[in-house]
């Protein structure tokens, strides 16, 4: 069953990932879809849950209460631009910002091997890892606060560790500056390697579980469902360093 609730409180998008996580702790919830231009949130429940129940796991400063739908006694005529009607986005425009990122490090990336005399495919993971990290991390770090909230919702580290999403978004800027200058590329690759294997590990149990909660990979600035697009950012950084340690060894 789907019920629409007036939430009241939220003033930026780290108070709708706050509201969003706190509801979706509560037994029986399924998905939640928070709308903070309407004050609105749409909840998914396998079984009916008492308004009570949903206040309590909320903070004091918020308030939720159900919207009864009022009954229509007179057809109304409006006329609206179809134009501005958006409940349905497309596929390109809800991923348009990550890939549009992914883009412009790949071009940037490969037109510095382009200039060189021979292209090494080697140097231009590194200088690709190097600007995944550094341009994700200064998403991150816009709002550190909305990633933080968004990030704990499915990350099994940042689960059990309220600090793990701060230290996270420093740590991604560290590695892109260690890519970019080449600094000891076995450890580098190390940390890169072990730290985005256990990211992954969320996003899959949320993909596969069919969650509608928000990814955290361009931090609280873009709204990015929670999907196989960040499966395959983890997946990239994990193959790339993977593939980095194999040359190292050879």
């Amino acid at each position: 069953m789907i019920h629409d609730y007036q939430v009241f409180g939220m003033t930026c998008s780290s108070c709708v990932a706050k509201v969003q996580s706190a509801i979706l702790k509560v037994p029986n919830v399924l998905s939640v879809v928070i709308s903070k231009e309407e004050n609105k949130a749409t909840i998914q429940m396998s079984t009916h849950i008492p308004i009570e129940t949903l206040q309590a796991s909320l903070e004091s400063r918020y308030s939720i209460s159900e919207i009864i739908p009022t009954e229509i006694t007179k057809p109304v005529v409006q006329f609206v631009d179809d134009s501005l009607i958006k409940d349905n986005p497309s596929w390109w425009e809800t991923y348009k910002p990550v890939l549009l990122v992914f883009f412009y490090i790949t071009g940037t990336t490969l037109l510095i091997q382009f200039w060189n005399d021979s292209f090494s495919w080697m140097q231009w993971m590194q200088h690709f890892m190097a600007g995944f990290f550094l341009v994700f991390s200064f998403f991150k770090l816009l709002n550190l606060e909305g990633f933080a909230d968004s990030y704990r919702m499915y990350d099994l580290i940042a689960k059990k560790f309220k600090l793990w999403p701060y230290f996270y978004a420093f740590l991604e800027l560290g590695l892109g500056q260690a890519f970019l200058l080449n600094f000891n590329p076995l450890l580098t690759n190390w940390i890169t390697f072990i730290i985005m294997s256990l990211s992954i590990i969320g996003v899959l149990q949320s993909v596969m579980n069919k969650r509608k909660i928000k990814c955290a990979c361009l931090g609280a600035v873009f709204n990015l469902p929670m999907s196989t697009i960040t499966i395959f950012e983890d997946a990239l950084m994990i193959g790339m360093s993977a593939l980095m340690l194999f040359t190292h060894f050879v």
